[in-house]
């Protein structure tokens, strides 16, 4: 059997519905980074531990590399224009953004459906990504918080039927 194409991995990948979320992080000089990222999953509870995965080519990877902690924020539905400013490249994403500090530093974006605070546990090089464990520190939710989805390329504020 042959393995996919990229297209074809992609488009397949597509059919998977996903939450959408924001990784943030703050760099030794202060510098603040974060994405839109939608490859985030859970570890463990017992310790409570996640993962997502960033590109090795991503600009920000040397900090979420190197840096003590990141954050992240699974987005509410009302947070759509959110998650588009952060997956666009070449801006400030957090120009006129309020937040407040987390564990090192960490941006916290208020109005998310849950916030995880996370030490930087571990990485996996594994293809053209590497994959990041965070030991959960803090976490909070939401109640009631209706989470923006992404699925076939497109966002939804509501699950389709």
């Amino acid at each position: 059997m042959n393995a996919p194409s990229s297209d074809q991995f992609r488009a397949a990948l597509g059919l998977f519905a996903t939450g959408v979320t924001i990784v943030t992080a703050r760099a030794a000089d202060g510098r603040l980074v974060g994405l839109t990222a939608n490859s985030f999953n859970s570890v463990s509870l017992t310790p409570p531990l996640v993962l997502w995965s960033l590109s090795k080519r991503a600009g920000s990877m040397p900090v979420f590399a190197a840096g003590s902690h990141y954050a992240i924020h699974i987005l509410a539905a009302e947070q759509l224009e959110l998650a588009q400013r952060f997956a666009t490249r070449d801006i400030d994403r957090f120009a006129g953004l309020a937040f407040e500090e987390g564990a090192g530093g960490v941006p916290l974006i208020p109005g998310c459906a849950a916030v995880f605070e996370c030490a930087n546990r571990s990485q996996y090089e594994e293809g053209d990504h590497i994959i990041l464990v965070g030991a959960v520190e803090r976490a909070a939710h939401r109640e009631g918080a209706q989470p923006l989805i992404f699925h076939g390329g497109r966002y939804f504020t509501e699950l389709p039927l």
